[in-house]
């Protein structure tokens, strides 16, 4: 190349001196905004952020929510009512496996670091990079345990950057084992357990101090992800994750390798299936339920309330373990059973003196479904209604005597005088049968043409008045039971019979007070009368013989006196038992959740009456048997119930003085009532004239047109 070239090409060459000068403006008007950027940030985090922070300083007087403390009826702790389940512990009852098992987990630097850890961030960074995944955090401890007590879950910078702050400031005033104490008392681990004394009660169902290390790893991996690594949920995962953790252990210097992989292999040692389970599950649920619509949730899980209730623990234990029985004796002798459906049950117990709820249960297993049967679920009762029938007539003039002919009836319904032939259980026909006959037997025909006679709105009037608030038809097929009622409101009307005809409002709560003992509420046991002492003995007496020798004569059983009635439904769909001794009322269901039969001829009698008889066996044990006491104007006289009236068949029935036949088996005798009993209502003196009853009218003739439903859905059968 010529020198002129040489010379050409050269001039087009920027000077270098030119490119030094530009680098170096560029980089100091980066330095520049670079300090100001981070003079900005350091102001804004050091001045203004801390404006928008809680005082650290709260947790000097730090102390767990108090939430309500529910008693029994012996006024002994049941349970606390709390919106987490929370016990504190102090860091010295915590055992060094755990809280090294937490620490190796979380923040293996926890006593090196001052709340922020720069080295353990560029470590979790490497490993997810690693694993191509998130599979560690940076978080120290502290920063977690800031972010539970004092911000919000949602991920933004300030968040975070609020959470460093805290953190750091936590670290300055507070000790780390006192940090390390907070944490393990507020951490969540699933299954409404927070902090690690309630973590090892739920899992293994003893106290934090007695955890061993194997048991130590289980709980320390589910910080995390307490819903994915719940080991009653996801065992695999669970142990998984605990394996994880017994490396963590060694890589932190407190496990020995062969000692790791030892555990690692055992099972996970969780409490049993049997032992999760609580007593009282449906009736405290019932209560937080009643106490919520009244108090609010607020003042039920945080406000200190106490509670006292009416529950029986003996009775109510019973009751959860004689229905179980019950529905497995079932489920055993039940052909073609559907694996994701099983029989369920409720059980009622209600002290008719008071009204007081003693035992309730609402299912097979509370854990398994929450849904209380025994006040959620509305269905038909079957015969266990016509209770109401039969009391409506007793008002109307008619007497247990009394004659109804049990004879094919057809009734038009509908715009095309469809024909509805209401039908007995057993395709029979008596001919003449006395109203004590047709209770015992449930006799169908009998029930629907009595209804007929008396009129549907005095069995309505008679529901109302003994508790029943449902929804009722107004049609003839009400009389077959195919209202759908709870088993609460049929038990409380029951309760009223033993109660002499005084009904109680059924409720599982006596008193409430406030955190300051101030009360709150008080249910003073106070009735109202929905039949004259007369007439509830007269359908007592009439009730006796249905176990006496109708269709709930299994509870015969008992070996005591009982007044009661079954009830089942078309297709065996709903099985019933409602009765009572003088002291106290029991309801019983069964039945699936989406209905359909529970098997041929699985009825009140063969399904419910062994279940009520087993649970009453058991909470009346040896106690004295005690008689049913009737008024003074009450007599029993022997009835014949065969047409003939020559004693063929003479029943022991009962009449308000006056009313009895003509013709009978036997003298008349008053029923000598026992001793009175312990909270019953003294029983009014009878005016100087009195009427068969308070309520007599003239028995209805049938109506020109009765009111007639199309056949019902499920045609109740004894």
């Amino acid at each position: 190349m010529s020198p002129e070239s040489k010379k050409a090409a050269g001039g087009r060459r920027p000077p270098r001196r030119g490119w030094l000068r530009l680098l170096v403006l560029v980089l100091g008007a980066g330095t520049v905004l670079a300090a100001v950027a981070i003079g900005v940030a350091a102001f804004w985090i050091l001045t203004i952020l801390p404006r928008s922070l809680p005082q650290v300083t709260a947790l000097e007087t730090f102390q767990p929510l108090v939430g309500s403390r529910i008693y029994d009826e012996n006024d002994e702790v049941i349970t606390e009512f709390h919106g987490e389940r929370r016990i504190f512990v102090p860091l010295t009852q915590i055992p060094q496996p755990l809280r090294d098992a937490v620490i190796a987990t979380e923040d293996r630097r926890f006593y090196a670091h001052y709340g922020f850890d720069p080295i353990g961030i560029a470590r979790a960074v490497v490993q997810n990079y690693r694993r191509g995944r998130m599979v560690e955090g940076g978080s120290t401890i502290t920063q977690q345990l800031t972010k539970v007590l004092f911000l919000t879950p949602d991920r933004t910078l300030e968040r975070k950057l609020k959470e460093v702050v805290l953190a750091i400031e936590l670290e300055r005033r507070y000790s780390k084992d006192r940090i390390l104490e907070l944490y393990l008392n507020q951490v969540y681990f699933g299954h409404g357990a927070y902090g690690v004394e309630a973590a090892a009660r739920t899992f293994f169902g003893k106290s934090v101090s007695e955890l061993n290390v194997r048991e130590a790893a289980l709980i320390a991996g589910l910080p995390r992800a307490p819903t994915s690594y719940s080991p009653f949920e996801h065992p695999d995962a669970a142990r998984l994750r605990r394996e994880l953790v017994l490396r963590r252990l060694v890589e932190y210097g407190s496990l020995k390798d062969g000692d790791a992989r030892r555990l690692a292999k055992s099972d996970l040692g969780l409490i049993p299936p049997e032992r999760r389970r609580t007593t009282g599950q449906y009736f405290l649920e019932y209560v937080a339920q009643t106490l919520i619509g009244k108090y609010g949730d607020d003042m039920v899980f945080k406000g200190g309330l106490n509670v006292y209730t009416t529950l029986s623990p003996s009775m109510q234990l019973a009751a959860e373990q004689t229905l179980r029985d019950g529905l497995k004796a079932l489920e055993g002798r039940t052909k073609n059973a559907r694996p994701d459906e099983h029989p369920e049950g409720a059980l009622v117990t209600i002290d008719p003196q008071t009204g007081y709820v003693r035992a309730l249960v609402g299912g097979y297993d509370f854990f398994r479904s929450e849904f209380n049967r025994a006040i959620q679920a509305r269905r038909q009762p079957g015969s266990a209604f016509k209770l109401f029938v039969y009391i409506a007539a007793m008002e109307a003039g008619f007497t247990p005597a009394s004659r109804i002919e049990d004879a094919p009836v057809s009734y038009a319904i509908g715009p095309n005088g469809k024909a509805w032939r209401p039908e007995n259980y057993d395709r029979k026909f008596r001919g003449s049968t006395t109203l004590q006959q047709g209770l015992e037997e449930s006799i169908n025909v009998v029930t629907v043409k009595l209804q007929e006679r008396v009129g549907i709105n005095r069995t309505i009037q008679v529901a109302r008045r003994l508790g029943v608030t449902s929804p009722l038809n107004l049609d003839l097929s009400l009389a077959l039971g195919t209202a759908d009622l709870t088993l609460l409101e049929l038990t409380g009307a029951y309760a009223a019979i033993a109660n002499h005809g005084t009904w109680m409002t059924p409720t599982a709560i006596r008193y409430v007070t406030n955190a300051q003992g101030k009360l709150l509420e008080e249910h003073v046991p106070d009735g109202r009368e929905a039949l004259t002492p007369e007439e509830a003995a007269v359908i007592t007496q009439m009730l006796r013989g249905v176990v006496e020798r109708g269709t709930g004569v299994a509870a015969r059983a008992l070996g005591r006196p009982i007044a009661a009635k079954t009830g089942t439904t078309n297709d065996y769909s709903n099985a019933w038992f409602v009765g009572f001794t003088p002291r106290l009322a029991t309801g019983v269901w069964v039945g699936y959740d989406r209905p359909r039969s529970l098997g041929k001829d699985e009825t009140g009698s063969r399904v419910a009456v062994p279940i009520w008889t087993a649970y009453m066996t058991r909470v009346l044990g040896d106690s004295p048997k005690e008689d049913f006491a009737f008024p003074e104007r009450v007599v029993l006289v022997p009835v014949d119930e065969d047409a003939s009236n020559e004693c063929v068949k003479p029943v022991v029935m009962a009449f308000v003085r006056g009313t009895e036949p003509a013709v009978n088996c036997g003298p008349r005798k008053p029923a000598s009532p026992p001793a009175p009993l312990a909270g019953a209502p003294p029983a009014a003196p009878p005016p100087a004239v009195a009427p068969l009853f308070p309520r007599d009218v003239p028995v209805q003739g049938p109506p020109a047109a009765p009111a007639v439903a199309p056949p019902p859905r499920e045609q109740q059968s004894p």
